[in-house]
């Protein structure tokens, strides 16, 4: 028998949180395979749309801009009455992570473009068209049981540390014996994916139709595509709703004829509120819709899994490098499920605005929300409370010291040592880094930490220091009473870097 391929990580699913994860790792240099079951990207655009942190995630790969040529940005989003007039109208602060808050894509294009980066990695081996029937693990790593082609060949892989992103059916999740709590939403929904031969008026923006006759969402997605969603009443059969006939008559309802669109497809799909009971189980972890899944009010579910991914490879590849302790990956859960928790929670609520079905109560809610919504601050409370919560960390792999500790560092554009402009991300570089203010002084015990001053706007550049070129970095570490920073290889704050020392291992 030949010798079993042995790798750092073997990552299960090649979806947006598998492929993320393989860029990721992949340029960390670790040795890493990937079993997908499809031989080709998934046609269908699932995901619809995704926000700024994650583009921020993806510039750590150095994809971000290229991804970015092919979405959707700044796009006005409605929530209207049966009538279609608006009751409240939504935009969005940026977070300051450096990109527009709020983005559409087409999920296929985007696949494209993630793969296309794993290409760059001859560490990263791709097993498509590969089925992993059964992982089994020992106390040296797990081996993976994979069939090609239908199951007619069989062969095996080994890993010190399983990814596994295979999606809400994750039947690696069920070999484990993990449960998936939570519910499915009675109401199934048909997905009318299109692609665009003409405008109409309102073509460029994302409508909430909060029709309680029938509920819809009217979405532009990039590349000359646009997508409807149509719940399925009670008494209608699924199968016949997404026959041409149906499919045409609910377009129609929108002022949709053939002069328009072309359908590309459509499908009848469930809204899931569920997560894993564990996100890891010894040296398997469960990502992505593998290890949660939502409901798609507030376009959440694709970058929870990017969440992941960016939370849990760099601790893989630090435990992997011996850099720090295998109990650090118990910190993965810990940190990504209250996120995703209060992110599902808001999604549900969104969602229960949007398809509201009892006459009474959409006169109350129309009524109440079109004088609300008209005052600034009332508006953006509303869309504060009830759109994407910033990344923040309670508990976990931190130390202690500010306000700071668990949030992550906004993103502005620098003048480096050299006083090349450049994003703040691309000078860290992906590295343990105390940044500090002129005043500030960091513990010596930092010392295998890269150490950066951040200087004010107009300062001249110098070696180990960068220029905050509009001063949200110097402005954010006064509203959080940081003068000294010790950030995370993912950019989040670990500790004040002058009262709490570094992680043991960290430490010369």
């Amino acid at each position: 028998m030949s010798e079993i391929p042995r790798y750092d990580v073997a990552v299960i699913g090649y979806g947006p949180t598998g492929v993320t994860a393989a860029n990721l790792l992949g340029a960390q240099g670790l040795k890493v395979v990937v079993v997908e079951r499809d031989a080709e990207v998934y046609p269908r655009a699932r995901a619809i749309s995704t926000d700024e942190e994650v583009l921020r995630i993806w510039q750590q790969i150095g994809l971000a801009d290229e991804l970015r040529r092919d979405m959707l940005a700044e796009l006005p989003i409605e929530f209207v009455d049966h009538r279609g007039q608006p009751f409240l109208s939504a935009s969005f602060d940026p977070a300051g992570h450096g990109y527009p808050p709020q983005l559409f894509l087409y999920q296929p294009a985007v696949e494209d473009t993630l793969r296309k980066g794993v290409a760059r990695f001859p560490n990263v081996d791709l097993l498509l068209a590969h089925e992993c029937l059964r992982v089994r693990q020992d106390a040296s790593g797990a081996e993976l049981l994979l069939a090609e082609d239908g199951g007619e060949h069989v062969k095996r892989v080994r890993a010190s540390w399983v990814v596994a992103a295979d999606g809400g059916s994750s039947p690696t999740r069920g070999q484990l014996g993990i449960g998936f709590d939570g519910r499915t939403s009675e109401t199934r929904w048909v997905v009318i994916d299109t692609e665009v031969h003409r405008e109409w008026p309102g073509h460029d923006r994302l409508r909430f139709h909060c029709d309680p006759l029938r509920p819809a969402v009217d979405c532009p997605t990039p590349l000359g595509h646009h997508r409807w969603e149509f719940p399925v009443l009670p008494g209608e059969d699924e199968n016949e709703l997404v026959t041409d006939a149906a499919v045409w008559r609910l377009l129609a309802r929108q002022g949709i004829t053939r002069e328009e669109v072309t359908v590309l497809r459509a499908v009848v799909y469930s809204h899931h509120v569920r997560a894993a009971a564990r996100w890891r189980a010894s040296r398997v972890f469960l990502a992505g819709d593998a290890a949660h899944a939502m409901p798609p009010w507030i376009g959440q579910g694709m970058a929870a899994g990017v969440r992941d991914a960016a939370n849990l490879c760099w601790k893989l590849a630090a435990v992997i490098r011996g850099e720090l302790p295998e109990t650090v990956l118990d910190s993965y859960e810990t940190e990504r499920k209250p996120h995703v928790r209060e992110v599902t929670r808001r999604a549900v609520l969104v969602g229960r605005i949007i398809t509201e079905r009892r006459r009474p109560v959409c006169r109350i809610r129309d009524t109440l929300m079109r004088p609300m919504a008209r005052l600034s601050l009332v508006r953006r409370l509303l869309v504060k409370v009830s759109w994407v919560p910033a990344a923040r960390y309670p508990r976990g792999f931190l130390g202690s010291g500010t306000p700071a500790v668990g949030r992550k560092v906004p993103q502005p554009w620098v003048l480096d040592s050299d006083g090349a402009r450049s994003r703040l991300d691309d000078v860290l570089a992906g590295k343990w880094t105390v940044l500090s203010t002129r005043a500030a002084s960091p513990d010596p015990a930092w010392t295998a930490a890269v150490r950066l001053t951040v200087l004010p706007p107009g300062a001249q550049p110098e070696n180990g220091a960068v220029v905050d070129l509009d001063g949200t970095l110097l402005a954010w570490m006064r509203t959080h009473q940081a003068h000294t920073l010790a950030l995370r290889p993912d950019g989040f704050v670990y500790a004040d870097a002058a009262l709490s020392p570094p992680p043991a291992r960290l430490r010369h």
